[in-house]
């Protein structure tokens, strides 16, 4: 009996850590605060710094946990068929998760994205953005809007992935008017 108690409680406990976990994490990053500088391989084998992105414009980082399934399908569909608006708001977009740089090329392929795709397999980058999931090896749904100085000024942690690009070129426009 002793041992079932044990198992129990530390069942309960493991549960309570998974759900507290994002709230945790979510405090390592804010806004206002410098972006974790990255160099990351995209889907075409180039290189990807957000350091070349200093006195560029606008950048607009979003994670998402698996190329292929239908959420994510979704998200990259809606950045692609937004991305003209959003580059007009002097932005580019990158979409980065733990997936290999052949998944993400064939991914990118498939949909005929129009954006860079980068690939994190150590999910170093991802835990620097406080978005991993605990256990696994996957990035939360997360949109972080960074500006030219490369200061993170918008974190959205609850994205609908049909409705972030449009969210994300709104913001923009709302960023940017901002003194």
């Amino acid at each position: 009996m002793p041992r079932l108690t044990l198992i129990v409680k530390s069942t309960l406990f493991f549960a309570i850590w998974l759900f507290f976990a994002p709230v945790l994490q979510a405090e390592t990053i804010k806004v206002g605060q410098p972006a974790p500088q990255f160099q990351l391989t995209a889907q075409d084998g180039s290189q990807v710094s957000l350091a070349d992105r200093l006195h560029k414009g606008w950048t607009v980082l979003y994670f998402f946990p698996k190329a292929g399934t239908p959420g994510c399908t979704t998200q990259a569909c809606a950045f692609r068929d937004a991305i003209n608006v959003i580059r007009q708001q002097n932005a580019e977009v990158y979409g980065i998760s733990t997936d290999s740089m052949n998944d993400l090329q064939a991914f990118h392929e498939k949909y005929k994205l129009s954006f860079s795709l980068l690939s994190d397999p150590d999910a170093k980058v991802t835990e620097a953005y406080a978005v991993k999931f605990p256990v696994f090896n996957f990035a939360r749904r997360w949109t972080f809007i960074i500006d030219p100085n490369l200061v993170i000024r918008q974190i959205d942690d609850d994205v609908d992935p049909a409705l972030d690009a449009g969210r994300v070129a709104k913001s923009l426009i709302k960023l940017q008017a901002q003194p």
